[in-house]
């Protein structure tokens, strides 16, 4: 099995051009699946070889047992089964396997879980915390800043690189889910924030010598470019500090787009500027917009909490 994991790692990079970010998260979740193969002895010979062709339904479906027991939520569940779907789909491309499996296994259902996200006087409160006399602060005022302003997703603020920004026209180019590139404009403070951060970009590198010289936007205290894991690290430490936990770095982008629809923005505009290939993906901000909307109106009006006996008469 590890030499078709293998090859699909290199149909995933030279055929798919697949994202660094989805090749690992693939690897991943084919180790998962072979050590519980391993384990559980299903498609297993004496040696504890996989063989792949002795992989049926209820190996699989075994395995998706085990998820759940694990506490893996359905989208977990399902992003797991998709894995498994593309690596079986190239063995039967391969014509390693006649047959794909996992066809036949349905997909778990998912909770319609709704994004948190902040208000926007926290929001501003959270783009004052960082200490700006130091280079990490400097930093981490402009991650904050460019987030909010843009609406990106960690893996596009780590493969930001210095080409991709336009500040003179306010906007930056990012590489997004499938290498699909976009355009997003950059608000004032934003602009400001990464002029003055860039100002102490290259005294850091002179400082720090990274070998080989990092093309990265945003680099860490070694001088290199910054890692997914890194930037959760830095931006939780400040969402933890504004509001005792509660929220995520992921939380700024649903805060980006739920302001923007609540100042008025259409959802296709929105959809095109979170990368999001289906409009069905972006239309979960209208529930938080509803539900908001529902509350103020609740508070507000003066039959909305009367029924009944207690109903002022006319």
């Amino acid at each position: 099995m590890e030499e078709q994991i293998a090859k699909f790692q290199t149909h995933l990079r030279a055929e798919k051009n697949a994202s660094p970010h989805t090749v690992e998260s693939y690897l991943n979740d084919l180790s998962q699946f072979a050590q519980f193969l391993k384990e559980s002895g299903h498609a297993c010979g004496a040696s504890d070889e996989i063989r792949l062709k002795d992989i049926d339904r209820l190996a699989v479906r075994s395995y998706m047992v085990h998820l759940h027991e694990r506490g893996l939520t359905g989208s977990t569940m399902n992003r797991k089964r998709s894995a498994l779907s593309s690596f079986f789909r190239f063995l039967c491309r391969e014509g390693v396997l006649q047959n794909n499996v996992i066809k036949s296994i349905p997909s778990p259902k998912k909770k319609n879980y709704l994004p948190s996200f902040l208000p926007v006087d926290d929001v501003f409160r959270l783009m004052e915390m960082p200490e700006t006399d130091t280079f990490a602060g400097r930093r981490d005022r402009a991650m904050l800043e460019t987030f909010y302003s843009t609406g990106l997703r960690i893996s596009e603020l780590v493969t930001l690189t210095l080409d991709a920004l336009d500040l003179e026209d306010r906007r930056i180019r990012v590489l997004g889910k499938g290498n699909k590139e976009r355009w997003l404009h950059l608000g004032k403070p934003a602009q400001s924030a990464l002029r003055e951060y860039l100002a102490r970009r290259d005294a850091w590198i002179k400082k720090k010598k990274p070998d080989p010289r990092p093309a990265e936007v945003f680099l860490n205290h070694r001088g290199y470019g910054l890692t997914t894991r890194g930037v959760r690290k830095i931006v939780g430490k400040y969402l933890n500090t504004l509001s005792g936990g509660g929220y995520s770095p992921h939380s700024i982008r649903h805060s980006f787009a739920t302001h923007l629809l609540e100042g008025g923005a259409d959802l296709r505009t929105i959809q095109e500027m979170l990368g999001h290939a289906s409009l069905s993906t972006t239309q979960k901000y209208t529930h938080l917009t509803v539900d908001r909307l529902m509350e103020t109106y609740d508070k507000a009006h003066p039959r909305a909490q009367t029924s009944g006996a207690n109903s002022r008469k006319p």
